[in-house]
């Protein structure tokens, strides 16, 4: 507070240089800021600007529906809304046809990750390029430079060696990944599968593909083509440990098992 007279305080701040600068600082505002005589309020008058940001963010020229890959099980409807070509938001549909009046319906369906799909698209850390394990890839390039380029006694001089092949696993989860092009990532690819059936037979193979609700095509590709080699497909859910609900096993192991084998006796 300032004071007058040395009795009666005044409306103000702390002393009188601060009253001093908080005054000066007018000069330095709009002619449509207005400071209150006792310094401690500011207010703005005029339009509706500050809105704006808010109605272009929800703004767009059209709705579509689709769906998303974002680890998704079950494709599950969506209204994107789109502005000059950008998914702007995105928002579940609501018409799935009914089930029945005797279960809960569908609606509403969409999760989390579809709600957040456009992050994903439009994220500055999507992956667009291959990576590969750095000290890999210098250990294979140094490999194809001392046998004439050929990946696949590359890759068996890597894996087949103890020290070398300690060296690139324990690198696992460490982060350290280089970028590199489609070309060389297919190639390590190719040469570690080349070897693996020369060395130990097809049926060593094991790996797995995309799940089906991100892309069937990607999927069915990748089925078919350890189908052909004579590989093992592991379970796309492998991935990302995730089961859809309502998916329960049965076997042998399990004592709730309705019809357990004949010949055993379910173990616990």
């Amino acid at each position: 507070m300032s004071t007058t007279s040395g009795t009666r305080p005044t409306a103000g701040m702390d002393g009188s240089a601060t009253d001093a600068l908080l005054r000066m600082g007018r000069r330095f505002t709009k002619k449509s800021t207005n400071v209150a005589d006792d310094l401690r309020t500011v207010t703005i008058e005029g339009g509706r600007d500050a809105d704006t940001f808010y109605r272009d963010r929800w703004s767009h020229d059209k709705v579509v529906r689709s769906t998303h890959g974002v680890n998704c099980t079950g494709s599950c409807s969506w209204k994107v809304y789109v502005k000059d070509g950008i998914i702007t938001w995105e928002a579940q549909q609501t018409d799935y046809p009914t089930v029945g009046p005797d279960r809960p319906e569908y609606e509403p369906r969409g999760c989390p990750r579809g709600a957040a799909f456009s992050w994903y698209t439009y994220s500055p850390t999507r992956v667009r390029y291959p990576y590969a394990r750095g000290v890999l890839v210098e250990m294979f390039r140094e490999a194809k430079a001392q046998f004439d380029d050929d990946p696949v006694r590359a890759w068996a001089s890597i894996v087949e060696d103890p020290e070398k092949a300690r060296r690139y696993k324990q690198a696992r989860g460490k982060g350290g990944l280089v970028r590199v092009t489609w070309e060389e990532a297919v190639e390590i690819a190719s040469a570690a599968h080349v070897h693996t059936i020369k060395a130990y037979g097809p049926d060593r193979l094991a790996g797995f593909s995309v799940i089906p609700a991100m892309s069937m095509a990607s999927y069915a590709a990748g089925a078919r083509f350890y189908s052909l080699l004579g590989g093992t497909m592991l379970s796309f859910y492998d991935w990302y440990a995730d089961l859809p609900p309502a998916s329960p096993r049965c076997s042998a192991t399990r004592p709730t098992c309705p019809n357990p084998p004949t010949g055993g006796t379910p173990r616990t």
